[in-house]
């Protein structure tokens, strides 16, 4: 079985209860539902998320039809779901207001993301991220010890609306 995992914002404007007359987050909600439905076909998803990000994961999958394993993280589960996101610290109007190293810490995760490169991952300071208001930081770095170069990434989403950096990635075991 060829390994995938997604990452999803933990946000809570991803909750039905927040969605509304006017959906907050309309592209990032399609992104993240059509990457949870890709990684439930595979069975069972291990959610890697805060307590936050869990209540997020478990509205997606519901969404999504599938269902959540509370097993192992171990290396060789078909399917992760991680939830968490960048800085919250991105804009004078963020959430945490602005800091100047948000650019360079979500740049920096971002390209590890993107690579993958799991080393960058497991060595994130988890201290900096809970500095710039980063969501489960730790979640990145279990991620970091999932992955390897030789998976296949796809970016769904990346944006930073209301100054906080997200992404909706995809990644799959390319042998």
């Amino acid at each position: 079985m060829r390994t995938r995992g997604v990452l999803v914002p933990g946000v809570l404007a991803l909750l039905p209860e927040y969605a509304g007359l006017v959906d907050p987050v309309p592209e990032l909600r399609a992104a993240c539902l059509a990457a949870v439905a890709w990684l439930a076909g595979c069975g069972p998803v291990v959610v890697i998320a805060d307590a936050q990000g869990e209540r997020v994961a478990r509205a997606l999958l519901e969404a999504a039809g599938g269902g959540v394993s509370t097993g192992s993280t171990g290396v060789g589960h078909p399917a992760y779901l991680v939830v968490a996101n960048g800085s919250a610290r991105r804009t004078e109007k963020a959430p945490g207001h602005l800091d100047e190293r948000a650019a360079s810490f979500d740049g920096a995760l971002e390209k590890a993301l993107r690579g993958p490169d799991p080393q960058a991952l497991a060595n994130l300071d988890v201290a900096l991220g809970d500095e710039l208001l980063a969501g489960n930081v730790v979640g990145f770095r279990t991620l970091g010890d999932l992955l390897s170069s030789g998976y296949e990434v796809s970016v769904d989403y990346a944006d930073d609306p209301f100054g906080v950096q997200y992404w909706v990635m995809r990644w799959q075991c390319a042998s």
